[in-house]
């Protein structure tokens, strides 16, 4: 069965449990919104849908209608956490390794291994939950330090915010370069199209992400794209003039705005990196704490020991 059959098939009620496809996801209605997330599996949020007036859905957070079982964790769909690193690593041109602080080189999977992990609640009521990832020595193979790392959403009427935090228990500074994979369900209704949104990011430096991890620069004349653009996929956009991103109609209505929260006003190493797939239903607007293989690009923030970081996101309609 679907997930959007799912979801409309129980009544309002707040943290209620929905088996689906053998795993057991949340609720959370919180005014017009309702909120479905996995908290144990990869603390990944499935779907964000508005209950509309005249008793329509529209779906924020886009989900696939039908998938297979075994495909749960790698669909199209939902909010991935990338930790602890976002997007693919290369050392020298080798995909997937990374070179760790002290010269050492090991494997690190595309976007880390946070999505497939378990998680383990730390917390849960009525306006979200908050959740630590439970570490295998696979993991460790990847990332070999000694840390907490937790995912702590919560849930407001018209807002979303996410929070990764980082807790470094070693001694030695931990690198990471975290990121959230938002699939945004674009067009928004019937009758619209990718030509009918657009994206605004004010960025002093736009790059096209190439096969290899090349990243080569853009020269672009508005911080205006159509959502329409083949050249939009794969774009990178650093050094923000502002940490906000912003979809909305091509005037400027029904805006969702994705913004860092507790980051620097200007100068901040917020990354946001636009993807989509041909003839899909979903856009993708990434907000990362730096550009692609951030360890042999030197973009990571460091962790010193005993002490805790964090990257908050906010997504806000208006």
């Amino acid at each position: 069965m679907a997930l959007r059959k799912v979801q409309r098939s129980f009544n309002s009620y707040v943290m209620e449990k929905i088996t689906y496809q053998n795993h057991e996801i949340r609720r959370w209605d919180v005014g017009p919104s309702t909120f479905l997330a996995s908290p144990e599996k990869g603390a990944q949020l499935l779907n964000w849908h508005i209950n509309m007036s005249d008793g329509s859905v529209r779906d924020v957070i886009h989900w696939p209608e039908d998938i297979k079982e075994d495909a749960f964790h790698s669909v199209s769909g939902g909010i991935p956490i990338l930790f602890p690193f976002a997007g693919k690593s290369y050392l020298e041109g080798k995909p997937d390794y990374w070179k760790l602080p002290d010269g050492s080189h090991r494997k690190m999977p595309m976007h880390g291994f946070a999505n497939r992990a378990e998680f383990a609640v730390r917390s849960i009521d009525q306006s979200g939950f908050e959740v630590e990832m439970l570490q295998t020595e696979e993991m460790k193979s990847f990332y070999p330090f000694d840390y907490n790392f937790t995912v702590i959403y919560h849930f407001l009427d018209l807002t979303l915010q996410i929070s990764l935090v980082l807790e470094n228990e070693s001694r030695e500074p931990i690198p990471w370069s975290a990121g959230l994979h938002p699939y945004f369900q674009v067009p928004w209704r019937k009758g619209l199209s990718m030509k009918d949104h657009k994206l605004s990011i004010e960025a002093k430096k736009v790059f096209q992400y190439k096969e290899g991890g090349m990243m080569v620069p853009k020269d672009l004349k508005t911080s205006e794209q159509n959502l329409n653009d083949e050249m939009l996929v794969n774009n990178i956009f650093y050094e923000l003039s502002k940490p906000k991103a912003e979809i909305s109609l091509l005037n400027g209505e029904e805006n969702i705005s994705i913004s860092e929260v507790g980051g620097p006003v200007t100068g901040t190493r917020l990354t946001f990196v636009s993807w989509t797939k041909p003839n899909s239903l979903f856009y993708c607007i990434e907000p990362w704490m730096s550009p692609p293989n951030a360890t042999e690009n030197k973009t990571t923030r460091m962790v010193a020991p005993g002490a805790r970081d964090e990257f908050t996101i906010e997504i806000e309609l208006s």
